[in-house]
């Protein structure tokens, strides 16, 4: 089997330098170019951005595990199989102190949403023999990079022509709400955010409880930041102090629930070349519940897509990709091996 080759890309980025969060502006990427790649200099090739969920980065995908390929490994397969024509995929970084940006511009963050269009797609399209066009560009996640690939669709259909979300988050009432008063509780049992934070930053061994509060503190830094706000610039959805649910700022937060944002995203939603969506039955943070909400509101709306639910919950679900690759090569025109796009 011929096997393609991942590029590791050393990327500065002008719009993360100096950022409030204080992570780094250069960044590795990988970039995965398919076997034929060396050998057709005059050939172009579609590309897909590939986001990982909450606590990844790029380099996440191409772990290798022997029950779960890595992503090389996999799109390798497919290529050699006949499922899936070629393209290449670009696997972004972009982590933040908090364990992630949900790809979104944020004052206590960072301008991530915008470093991944304004940045990193321009700069592949000049390091890499792309088809530079937004009906030749895809992005795909899973989780937070699901929520991000579907955000970024709506937002900005003139980069991105092709959409696949794999357990993305949909309705934030049922997979952030009830995690906000174990949060609260947490925290206060720590002495104040920033202790909680200074405490697990130095834990070699991160927990259950740990990745509960990180995950609300970012979704806080993404959905509801205030730079005037100590000691990290952001809203909480509850009042440290009493407990008290903050309504004022879950509001902010429901503006970037995609069930919020679709009515206004309906026209760049039906530009898509390809709107694909899964999620478990069992998935442990309600997300096909929001799926489900989603694809209906989709239906009445008039905006077509595809949607599969899997037996199975929010983890170990990379197989998916096994579905949703060979889609999206199809919808940028993806030609397989031997062929000319």
């Amino acid at each position: 089997m011929r096997q393609g080759q991942v590029v590791m890309e050393r990327f500065e980025s002008a719009v993360l330098a100096g950022n409030p969060a204080g992570d780094p502006h250069v960044r590795t990427v990988p970039v995965y170019l398919p076997p034929s790649y060396p050998d057709a200099p005059e050939r172009r090739y579609p590309v897909a951005f590939v986001l990982t969920g909450f606590t990844g980065r790029g380099r996440m995908l191409l772990n290798d595990n022997p029950w779960s390929p890595a992503l090389d490994d996999r799109m390798d397969a497919l290529i050699a199989s006949g499922a899936c024509g070629e393209m290449i995929l670009v696997m972004p970084d972009c982590l933040t102190r908090f364990g992630g940006s949900q790809y979104l511009d944020s004052s206590a963050t960072g301008r991530y949403a915008t470093h991944l269009v304004e940045e990193l797609v321009p700069h592949v399209d000049r390091r890499f023999r792309t088809l530079a066009a937004r009906d030749h560009r895809g992005v795909i996640g899973k989780s937070s990079g699901g929520y991000g690939a579907l955000v970024l669709g709506m937002r900005r259909p003139e980069v991105f022509g092709a959409v696949a979300c794999h357990s993305g988050d949909l309705c934030f009432d049922y997979c952030y709400r009830g995690d906000v008063p174990k949060f609260c509780s947490l925290v206060q049992q720590a002495g104040g955010l920033r202790e909680w934070l200074e405490t697990f930053e130095a834990k070699r061994q991160k927990g259950h409880d740990d990745m509960l509060v990180l995950n609300i503190l970012a979704m806080a830094a993404a959905y509801s930041p205030n730079p005037a706000m100590p000691p990290f610039g952001v809203d909480l959805p509850c009042d440290l102090e009493t407990g008290a649910f903050r309504a004022e700022v879950w509001a902010r937060w429901l503006e970037h629930d995609p069930l919020h944002l679709i009515e206004s995203s309906a026209g760049a939603l039906r530009s898509l070349r390809l709107l694909y969506l899964d999620c478990g039955t069992r998935d442990e943070w309600h997300l096909h519940h929001g799926a489900r909400l989603f694809a209906r509101r989709l239906a009445e709306l008039g905006v077509p897509h595809e949607r599969e639910e899997f037996d199975d919950g929010h983890l170990n679900v990379s197989y998916r990709y096994d579905v949703s690759l060979p889609k999206m090569a199809r919808a940028l025109g993806a030609a397989g091996a031997g062929e000319t796009a």
